[in-house]
């Protein structure tokens, strides 16, 4: 236990430590000493590489992109780079072919990252051209440091690196460019400082190639850090990716949304909005003119001998008809008012008018179809019948359409249209 604490004679006081006291204390009840740790950098480089690679392939599984499987691979193979060489090798020429293939990696790596960049929203493109260039670049490497030992392939291999790297950075300023999107550009300057990294080390190594292990080694850190940089910006560029899919697919939504909302309220023949449209907007239409004391009318409009035309001509005849008489009312109706199919060959238009204002329209309405440039396309006798009816503060809608619908018959009968006893009412 060791010897008590030192007080003070006759003080009465509380024992005290001594500062010497501290030397006995067991080991576990003080800071530890450090320790000295011996580890194996390039396969701990490799390891990190790998686990990168690993996090992209995971990505890919859940988003399945080309680009996210070419990056995956551009990481492998840099951390296979790191492995080939984070062993030793009793076989000379076995060690000279690891550092050939450690040197080629980085490079196919590299192009994997450019393949990436132009995997994004399509298929990357090979052609025969890339393969007869890899080819002799792979049998270099693989050959050349048995025959020329491993300074033909060491500095190459960064300088080659490098402008791979420089290239796949370019691809991906382009994408940035092209697509707007953050991370891509993130990953080219990520990509440019890795390659700049290289060329460093390049530059390095040239001026003593002797020590191209040890030069290596102390860049190792830094190379590291600027992979897994790298690897962040293609991170964010894939959630980046998800995000702008997302909003591609809730735009599409909205459109197809539209555009069922559009079909349901819109008359397929004629492109008029139908009834049920005029179900659902009247309400609203009807409490803003009363709230602003805007005069509202109704014009009921008729085609005349339209069952005859069906019967004579054929109803792809009569379709015609009802598209061209739609296609004029549109023409000569105001943006502000609406203008419905109401069924057969009838239609209704809601003016923001009086009666009187309203009545003067139907007669113009009849009297221009006769010399539109629909009607030359139609049977001579088609015309139009129509009536009209005002909305009071107090008037039901459907009373004073069908009100509209009454005058236009009785307009009809009083001799408007002289085909009107051919025509078939449809109650």
């Amino acid at each position: 236990m060791g010897p008590p604490p030192a007080t003070e004679p006759g003080s009465g006081a509380e024992p005290r430590y001594s500062l010497s006291m501290q030397q006995d204390w067991p080991a576990f009840d003080r800071a530890p000493d450090p320790l000295g740790l011996t580890f194996n950098a390039r396969a701990l480089a490799g390891g990190a590489e790998l686990v990168l690679a690993l996090l992209l392939l995971i990505l890919f599984a859940y988003r399945r992109r080309l680009y996210l499987l070419a990056w995956a691979i551009g990481w492998a193979l840099t951390a296979l780079a790191m492995l080939a060489l984070a062993r030793g090798y009793a076989n000379e020429h076995v060690g000279r072919v690891a550092v050939g293939i450690s040197k080629l990696l980085p490079i196919l790596g590299a192009l994997a990252f450019v393949a990436g960049a132009d995997a994004y929203r399509r298929r990357p493109r090979f052609t025969r051209l890339h393969g007869l260039i890899l080819l002799p670049l792979a049998i270099w490497f693989l050959l050349a440091p048995l025959a020329l030992g491993v300074r033909a392939v060491v500095v190459p291999g960064h300088v080659i690196g490098a402008a791979a790297l420089a290239i796949a950075a370019g691809a991906h300023f382009l994408l940035y460019k092209r697509e707007k999107l953050v991370g891509a550009g993130l990953t080219g300057v990520a990509l440019v400082l890795v390659a700049l990294g290289q060329a460093w080390t390049a530059g390095r190594v040239s001026v003593e190639i002797s020590a191209w292990n040890e030069i290596e080694l102390r860049a190792l850190f830094s190379a590291v850090m600027l992979s897994i940089l790298a690897a962040i910006s293609m991170h964010f560029f894939a959630f980046e990716d998800m995000t702008v899919e997302l909003q591609h697919t809730n735009r599409r939504l909205e459109n197809a949304q539209t555009d069922l909302r559009q079909m349901v309220i819109t008359d397929p023949l004629t492109g008029c909005h139908n009834r049920r449209f005029f179900d659902a907007v009247i309400g609203r239409e009807l409490e803003r003119h009363r709230r602003y004391e805007i005069p509202l009318s109704v014009l009921f409009v008729d085609v005349d001998r339209f069952k005859a035309i069906n019967d004579s001509f054929g109803h792809e005849t009569g379709d015609r008809v009802l598209v061209a008489v739609a296609t004029f009312l549109a023409r000569h109706v105001r943006e502000a008012d609406y203008l419905f199919r109401w069924g057969g060959d009838e239609f209704v238009i809601l003016l923001s008018c009086t009666e009187a204002q309203a009545e003067r329209k139907g007669a113009e309405l009849g009297a221009a179809f006769k010399s539109s440039v629909e009607h030359t396309s139609l049977p001579p006798t088609v015309g139009l019948s129509v009536g009209c009816a005002e909305v009071l503060p107090d008037s039901d809608i459907m009373e004073v359409v069908n009100r509209a619908d009454e005058r236009m018959y009785e307009a009809k009968k009083r001799g408007q249209s002289p085909f009107s006893h051919q025509r078939s009412r449809k109650r």
